[in-house]
């Protein structure tokens, strides 16, 4: 019964707040233009005014604003692009994973977590290449002492003396992008244009990093190989070697202190 009388009433209420909200207003009859209680300067003000229209540009400076933000539009979608390809996040990422694999841990840790590590430990690696860009491009911009285009040069000065300076003991992913592209093999890192210094980069992180993950992967093969011939010995055959050598291999990892191992050859792979 008391049931009944709530659904009832419920729906009185569904019924009436209609009733109510139209009986505030005055229509004239014929129209759909009415007056309501509520002031329609206040409204107005809690919503501001936003047209997105398309029209024809008056002078050549609203061209030139108008590609100009488009280009900025364009570099902060692919800001993320960036960051992995011209920094060492590409290189810790992918060594991250191999130890994730090599280890045999399929959950933990996530990828996320991963990708995390991998960012505050290149914002620790690129902190100096940051700095300079900051006081260098950034700061003089924002003050008004040098325009767009100055800053970014600024800004991509010390950009590419980081990624030449991984380069510079075995620039052959250098040569090879300079004779692909047919320009003279250069004498200096002015005689690099940006986007081969960029793609030789990229070739040279990938590199680097799967020679790491090689060195990564042969104690914990060994580990593996050996817990497989003891389970085929004994007659297991059914049971996963993988199983029974994940214990193994974290033992020998937090034993020989891993982490800090490769946290630490990391670090000095960039300097």
């Amino acid at each position: 019964m008391k049931r009944n009388l709530l659904i009832l009433v419920f729906f009185g209420m569904i019924l009436f707040i209609p009733v109510q909200v139209f009986s505030q207003s005055s229509f004239p009859e014929g129209t759909t233009a009415g007056r309501t209680n509520a002031d329609p300067n206040r409204q107005a003000g809690r919503i501001p005014f936003i047209d997105f229209s398309i029209r024809e540009p008056s002078t050549n400076k609203d061209v030139a604003f108008s590609v100009q933000l488009l280009i900025f539009i364009t570099l902060i979608s692919i800001a993320p692009s960036l960051l992995l390809l011209m920094t060492s996040f590409l290189r810790l990422s992918i060594v991250l994973d191999f130890v994730k694999r090599a280890l045999s841990l399929q959950q933990v840790p996530p990828t996320q977590v991963l990708n995390g590590i991998a960012f505050f430990l290149t914002l620790f690696i690129m902190q100096p290449t940051f700095i300079q860009i900051y006081n260098n491009a950034y700061k003089p911009m924002s003050e008004g002492q040098i325009g767009i285009e100055e800053a970014y040069r600024e800004a991509e000065k010390p950009m590419r003396y980081f990624m030449y300076k991984q380069m510079q003991k075995n620039p052959t992913h250098i040569r090879t992008f300079m004779a692909m592209s047919k320009l003279p093999k250069p004498d200096t890192l002015a005689d690099v244009p940006t986007h081969i210094l960029i793609a030789a980069f990229i070739l040279h992180e990938l590199t680097i990093a799967f020679q790491i993950g090689i060195f990564l992967y042969l104690p914990f093969i060994i580990i593996d190989m050996i817990v497989a011939s003891i389970l085929m010995s004994m007659g297991m055959i059914m049971l996963p070697p993988v199983q029974i050598s994940m214990p193994f291999k974290l033992i020998l990892f937090v034993m020989v202190d891993g982490w800090g191992l490769l946290f630490g050859k990391l670090f000095e792979s960039f300097l």
